[in-house]
């Protein structure tokens, strides 16, 4: 039980909610809530985070990412607490499971309407390979760079836009904004995570970002995702400024600035480690911050 709960990895468990709760604090702050709809929304976000966390485990073994070169946490499945068909039957219950509940929170949302239930199970599918495919399979796109736009698309645009859809059945443009920030803060976790990998992903053939931009320069790539996000916030508030309230978001900049600091200062991969959890929980903070300034403006 011990090595499936380090397995299913917890601490990522804020990161992936962050979007959820962006959309549901938008939506009820425009007057369109459900809390059945919000706690499935959850529930659906969580088992997906789980599988996907499952499938990097799996996959990120069977391709030589985790090895015994690898400098961060040990994987379940590399370090043989997990058999790789223990995995592979843990990976379909995950998948049977996030369509239970993705399928009835459309149900909850949609109805009957055939074309938007229709639209949204297509979107989960896809989110449901993204997480598949990000480690596993023959040609894992998070194994040559590309990881950071998926993220940017599901734990932002689409976890944000496409939870206030699930609310208010219709969306306005200025939530782009806040679901950047949200996908770039998340972008910014998983920049963390690769620039402490970065040696052992070379070796492994793993071209992420900060492999392919040396680490240096993911150093200024991640001051970019976490100075546009903290824009994107401020553009969205400007644009519909009602209170002093919607800046409460300002008191989390520090924390951006202490992340910054320790990925450019902290080069050994144990010293790093800690700041992924940090910049997941700055970024919940960022969110609650943010969604309750707008709700009480």
């Amino acid at each position: 039980m011990k090595a499936w709960i380090i397995a299913f990895r917890l601490r990522t468990l804020p990161l992936a909610l962050a979007s959820i709760c962006m959309g549901s604090f938008l939506a009820a702050a425009n007057g369109f809530f459900n809390g059945l709809v919000c706690a499935f929304c959850i529930l659906t976000t969580v088992l997906l985070q789980i599988l996907s966390n499952l499938a990097n485990d799996y996959g990120d073994t069977i391709n030589g990412a985790d090895s015994a070169d690898r400098e961060g946490p040990s994987r379940m499945v590399q370090s043989g607490a997990i058999t790789l068909p223990a995995m592979r039957r843990a990976i379909g219950l995950f998948i049977v499971m996030t369509l239970a509940s993705g399928i009835y929170l459309l149900y909850l949302s949609f109805g009957f309407d055939v074309k938007a239930f229709a639209f949204f199970f297509v979107l989960g599918l896809l989110s449901i390979l993204a997480a598949l495919a990000y480690t596993a399979g023959r040609k894992p796109y998070g194994y040559i760079g590309l990881g950071d736009l998926s993220v940017l698309l599901f734990f932002g645009l689409t976890g944000v836009l496409g939870s206030y859809y699930l609310f208010a059945q219709q969306v306005n443009w200025l939530l782009l904004f806040p679901a950047l920030s949200c996908g770039l803060f998340s972008v910014a976790v998983l920049n963390v995570n690769n620039i402490r990998d970065i040696e052992s992903d070379k070796k492994a053939g793993k071209y992420s970002v900060p492999v392919r931009l040396g680490r240096s320069k993911a150093v200024v790539y991640h001051y970019f995702l976490l100075t546009i996000g903290i824009l994107s916030a401020l553009a969205f508030t400007a644009l519909e400024f009602h209170s002093w309230t919607q800046l409460l978001f300002i008191v989390t900049v520090p924390l951006f600035i202490v992340n910054a600091k320790a990925v450019k200062n902290k080069t050994k991969a144990a010293d790093l480690d800690p700041y992924l959890k940090q910049m997941a929980m700055s970024t919940l903070l960022f969110v609650l911050l943010f969604g309750l300034g707008y709700l009480i403006a």
